[in-house]
C-alpha cells in the first residue's frame, strides 16, 4: 500500500502460451515485486506462485462463461494505481495480440497512469515450436496471418454475433485464435473463396499449447469443413487452428509415424492369417505430453 499520493505504475505482462516456464525473465521479475496482480483465467497457477506476496485478482475473460466486462477491468486497474505502486496485469500469450490491451492502455493514460508493456510468447509461435514446423517456408509460404473471429461484442446479442461474417485474410499460412466454434465454417469459406487454399490444404489444430494437456489434430481443410474435428475439440481448452502448405511436411511426417507404429503392432501379433487394416484415415489424433507446466 502506497503512503504517498503518487500514482502507481501498471505493467501489462505477457504470460506466454501456457507453461509457467515460458514467461519472460522480465515478466517473472515483475511478478516477484508486484503489489497486486490482475490475471487472466487461463494463467497457470504455477505462474501465480511467482507473485505469492501480491494480492491476486482473477479478471479473465472466457468465451461462453461469466467473466469480467472490459470496462470493469479498466476501472479496477485505475483504482489499483491509486493504492499500489506496482500493478501487474497478467495477460495470456502476448498482451498486444488479441488481448484488448489498447483499451486498457488508453484508459490508464487518460487518468495519467504510467504503463509499460512486457511482451510474451504468443500461442501461434509456441504452436509452431510444438510441432517443430515453421509457419513460413521458402518457395511455399512467404506470408502469415494471425486471425481471430472474436470481436468487441459486449453490447451485441447472441443472434447479432452469429450474423457477423467470417473474414479470412489472403495469406499463405493462417493461424486462427479462438476459432473452435467456427472451425467447419472457416474451412468451408477458405475452400470456396481463397486462392491459396483447397480442400487438400493441410490443417493442424493444437489445444492447450505448451502444457501437459497439449493435444494435436492433423488433417485437411476438406476434413475440417465436414466437421471431422467437431467431436475432438475439448471446450475447456484453448484451441489454435493452423492452415497452410507450410504444414505439409508435418502432415506427411505424422502419417509416416502412424504407418510405422501400425506396422510394428502388426509384427508383434506375428499372425500371418490376421487381417491387417493398414489404411490410414485422413485425420490423425495425436497427444503430446512432452511438456509439463
Amino acid at each position: 500500500m502506497s503512503n504517498s499520493n503518487k500514482l502507481g505504475k501498471v505493467y501489462l505482462v505477457g504470460a506466454g502460451p501456457g507453461a509457467a516456464d515460458l514467461i519472460t525473465v522480465r515478466g517473472a521479475k515483475l511478478l516477484g515485486k508486484a503489489d497486486i496482480v490482475f490475471h487472466d483465467a487461463l494463467v497457470d497457477p504455477a505462474m501465480l506462485d511467482l507473485s505469492s506476496q501480491a494480492i491476486q485478482v482473477p479478471v479473465g475473460k472466457r468465451c461462453g462463461k461469466l467473466s469480467s466486462a472490459q470496462h470493469f477491468i479498466n476501472k479496477r486497474l485505475i483504482d489499483a494505481a491509486q493504492k499500489h505502486q506496482t500493478i501487474v496485469r497478467l495477460k495470456g500469450g502476448d498482451p498486444m495480440m488479441f488481448g484488448r490491451a489498447d483499451e486498457e492502455i488508453q484508459a490508464l493514460k487518460k487518468h495519467g497512469i504510467e504503463v509499460d508493456v512486457v511482451p510474451g510468447i504468443t500461442a501461434a509461435l509456441a504452436g509452431a515450436a510444438a510441432i517443430q514446423q515453421s509457419l513460413t517456408l521458402r518457395g511455399v509460404s512467404r506470408s502469415v496471418a494471425f486471425v481471430t473471429l472474436a470481436q468487441g461484442t459486449d453490447n451485441l446479442t447472441d443472434s447479432e454475433i452469429q450474423k457477423q461474417p467470417i473474414q479470412n485474410p489472403q495469406a499463405d499460412t493462417l493461424v486462427y485464435y479462438m476459432g473452435r466454434k467456427d472451425a467447419a465454417n472457416i474451412a468451408k469459406q477458405l475452400i470456396t473463396n481463397s486462392s491459396n487454399h483447397t480442400s487438400n490444404t493441410p490443417v493442424h489444430i493444437l489445444e492447450a499449447v505448451s502444457t501437459q494437456n497439449e493435444r494435436h489434430w492433423s488433417s485437411t481443410l476438406g476434413e475440417l469443413a465436414e466437421g471431422k474435428a467437431n467431436d475432438w475439440f475439448d471446450s475447456a481448452s484453448p484451441a489454435l487452428i493452423m492452415v497452410g502448405e507450410a504444414l505439409r511436411e508435418k502432415q506427411r511426417t505424422s502419417h509416416e509415424a502412424n504407418n510405422e507404429e501400425t506396422n510394428k503392432q502388426a509384427e508383434s501379433l506375428n499372425s500371418s492369417s490376421a487381417e491387417i487394416h493398414n489404411s490410414l484415415q485422413d485425420s490423425l489424433i495425436l497427444t503430446n505430453s512432452r511438456r509439463s507446466a
